[in-house]
């Protein structure tokens, strides 16, 4: 844990608000005290640095994050720029960035970057070349990096799990429901959800293999528990493509008129997001439902 690397962190964000150490020791320990936290002297306790961590706005994990991962900022970088192109399905983009960090000391000697490029790795070779098995094979390899027997599953390696569910999801469809029944359970061994994505893409997930199975209704039902999940946490995320799941659904069941009525609802959230990939294709659906 490189201390120094804490200490002018919580300098720099003090700083950048306007306290002085007074300010920010009151109620939590001693101005001197955090004089020799910010010079790296000491480490506080966790409780310490958490109530510090409350006062500067800022999640106590970072700091953590900080002391344990030298050159956190460009390492944040670089998974921004994965994460964008993974939704905006920017593969070989993506592939870019792995084969350039691959060769970085910041990702081959920390666990948990490595574990990020194994993960982006996977899902290359499973869009691009089309090799489920050694897709599946590598996020498999990405997620033993950080788990040990018998712990509850990190958010990360509850989100590979998704991936690993969504491959098997183009051709074994039973498969890919017990992975997804499998992230249900161990999502509810996390005291705390700090990415609410997440949820909501194991909903869907679910909800599209039950489609395919042909088990309409209850494919239906996980969509509308994901929307009830989404306007609690106030986020867009897929909330379009609920509501044209759910659509599908009445369609595929012969429900015209209902069915409508969802694809219209997908369609303000897609165009409120500017969306021109799925806002002309639901146009059209629309259209063939009112004829």
């Amino acid at each position: 844990m490189d201390f120094s690397a804490v200490g002018k962190k919580i300098k720099e964000l003090r700083k950048n608000i306007g306290l002085s150490q007074e300010e920010l020791s009151e109620g939590i320990c001693t101005q001197a005290q955090i004089s020799k936290i910010e010079k790296g002297i000491v480490f506080p306790y966790a409780s310490t640095l958490y109530l510090i961590s409350q006062k500067l706005g800022v999640d106590v994990n970072y700091f953590f994050d900080i002391g344990m991962t030298p050159r956190l900022d460009y390492v944040q970088e670089v998974t921004k720029q994965l994460k964008i192109a993974r939704r905006e399905h920017q593969y070989k983009e993506m592939m870019e960035i792995i084969k350039i960090e691959e060769e970085n000391p910041l990702f081959l000697q920390n666990s948990k970057n490595l574990q990020l490029l194994l993960w982006h790795k996977g899902m290359y070779i499973s869009e691009v070349e089309k090799d489920a098995h050694k897709a599946i094979e590598t996020m498999q390899k990405a997620i033993a990096i950080t788990q040990s027997e018998n712990r509850v599953y990190t958010e990360r390696e509850i989100e590979i799990l998704l991936s690993i569910g969504a491959i098997y999801g183009k051709e074994d469809l039973e498969k890919a429901l017990e992975i997804f029944e499998d992230i249900k359970d161990r999502l509810k061994l996390l005291p705390h959800l700090v990415d609410y994505t997440i949820k909501t893409r194991l909903l869907y997930n679910l909800a599209r293999v039950l489609t395919r199975l042909n088990k309409m209704e209850e494919s239906s039902e996980y969509c509308r528990s994901a929307i009830k999940w989404c306007l609690e946490k106030d986020t867009l995320y897929l909330l379009g493509q609920l509501h044209y799941q759910i659509g599908y659904n009445n369609e595929l069941l012969g429900k015209r008129e209902k069915a409508k009525n969802y694809m219209k609802k997908a369609l303000i959230v897609f165009e409120l997001q500017h969306d021109k990939v799925f806002s002309p294709l639901i146009k059209n659906k629309i259209n063939e439902l009112s004829n």
